[in-house]
């Protein structure tokens, strides 16, 4: 069974939003009518100014009344409470999708919710920038990155084939897999260079001449420390949503650095240096890794 999409809503008219409605509505135009659904009523004028919606309204019972498919592109604390709220106007057969970056919370406490006939297909796109707001929107973002689906293990594939289908129009690479194994990779690769980002901001508190050292402050800085710009609130609900798994990987992490300094300290240059090359062949594995990913074409969204 194949499930016409014709009318979506997208909740949540920041960054990710935004993109996801100019990349739609490049890819189909009149064929989707795209509803984007905020509480800032200046998002809302600009995303339709953009084009990123052919409607905007601040009235969530009323943007997804008539939905075949909702994304919900907010932070991970907030979805859970708009679903709660929507769950009683949501049509039967609508799919209800979302682009959070920790997915088991989000399952546990959405399929609660959820009446029966509505479905619930977890999303999440690896895709950003370090502006947030409908401003930094972008019709490419999602363009050869990888989006990745956690489905439920329901027996339906309609739902899934439907999410698949649409996503695989804004050009991302789609893969699956289970919700707990992507939250313990995204903690990884995604939520503790947030953290560490934020940290070496943050170290500058610490200098004992701040503002020279702001001043000096070349490309390297502002490139480590780039996606320290990221929307706050997003962030202090990632990790309170995928505590297990970051807390973890900082305290691996922590103990690496902790090595490091110990060594530093000792003046062991082998070990300083085993540090260093460890990480450059490591790295420079991953980069050609991810050139061969990125070489292989796509084929519908699969």
């Amino acid at each position: 069974m194949r499930l016409a999409i014709k009318r979506i809503a997208i909740i949540g008219m920041g960054l990710i939003g935004g993109s996801l409605g100019l990349a739609l509505k490049a890819a189909r135009g009149g064929k989707v009518e795209i509803t984007g659904v905020d509480t800032n009523e200046l998002s809302l004028i600009k995303a339709r100014q953009r084009g990123a919606a052919d409607i905007v309204t601040a009235d969530v019972k009323a943007g997804i009344a008539d939905a075949d498919m909702i994304f919900l592109c907010t932070p991970v604390l907030q979805a859970a409470t708009l679903v709660k709220e929507m769950a009683p106007y949501l049509k039967p057969g609508a799919i209800l999708t979302d682009t959070c970056s920790t997915k088991h919370y989000l399952i546990q406490e959405i399929t609660a919710l959820l009446p029966a006939g509505v479905y619930y297909v977890p999303g999440h796109p690896m895709a950003g920038r370090e502006k947030s707001g409908i401003e930094a929107a972008d019709s490419t973002l999602f363009h050869d990155k990888w989006y990745i689906l956690t489905p439920l293990e329901t027996g339906d594939s309609a739902p899934v084939e439907a999410v698949r289908q649409v996503v695989s129009w804004t050009g991302a690479r789609i893969t699956e897999m289970e919700a707990i194994r992507h939250d313990w990779c995204t903690a990884l690769i995604s939520h503790i260079p947030h953290i560490g980002a934020a940290a070496l901001v943050n170290l500058l508190a610490y200098s004992e001449d701040k503002d020279s050292s702001i001043k000096l402050a070349g490309g390297g800085f502002r490139d480590t420390t780039r996606i320290a710009s990221s929307n706050a609130d997003m962030w202090a609900d990632v990790c309170m949503t995928n505590a297990g798994p970051i807390s973890d990987s900082l305290e691996k992490f922590s103990q690496i650095i902790g090595e490091v300094a110990v060594a530093i300290r000792q003046g062991d240059r082998a070990s300083i240096h085993g540090f260093f090359a460890t990480a450059k062949e490591r790295r420079d594995e991953l980069l050609q890794m991810e050139q061969a990913v990125t070489e292989q074409p796509l084929s519908n969204g699969r």
